[in-house]
């Protein structure tokens, strides 16, 4: 994904399959060096995750956490910014609703992207969804930064709470 202004293009998108007749610690291996390949492919500088939630399932839930843990060294070798988003933070930043059903995700996945008549796999929107996400968290926490900077220059007046900094400069009456 990349993000040019306010638009987002899809650089690529897909899915890693593995063999499930693989012992689990060889899939776990080869999945950790798929993403390193596409890591040194495309060069990102940041990844996007969904948080991990309770399933019903402890075993799937196990398995995901090991293929998560998988991921995460590959990123984390690769030197990427790691940033993470609960299933709800993803679907309220997608649709508005945090509680937003599959179907409505796609839907504005589709539109967000301009992704028009071509539907991606449930597991390419899904991690299209985090990167939209990601996308726009990015840019509210840039805006906020800048905000608080701008804040800095003023000072504390108004009767507004000083900033920690502010505190900390102060000398004692």
């Amino acid at each position: 994904m990349e993000r040019l202004g306010s638009r987002m293009t899809v650089r690529g998108h897909g899915r890693i399959s593995l063999s499930s007749a693989m012992p689990l610690a060889e899939r776990l291996a080869a999945l950790s060096e798929e993403v390193a390949s596409l890591i040194d492919a495309h060069q990102p500088h940041v990844a996007a995750l969904e948080a991990l939630f309770h399933g019903v399932n402890p075993k799937s839930l196990i398995v995901l956490a090991q293929a998560r843990g998988a991921i995460l060294a590959a990123l984390c070798r690769g030197g990427l910014a790691i940033h993470e988003y609960s299933p709800a933070e993803i679907k309220s930043a997608i649709t508005g609703n945090g509680r937003a059903d599959k179907q409505q995700v796609a839907k504005m996945v589709g539109l967000l992207l301009g992704l028009r008549g071509r539907r991606p796999s449930t597991d390419a929107t899904d991690a299209l969804a985090v990167a939209i996400c990601f996308g726009q968290r990015a840019r509210l926490d840039a805006l906020g930064r800048q905000r608080h900077r701008a804040r800095g220059r003023r000072g504390s007046a108004g009767g507004e709470m000083p900033s920690a900094r502010d505190r900390r400069g102060a000398k004692k009456p």
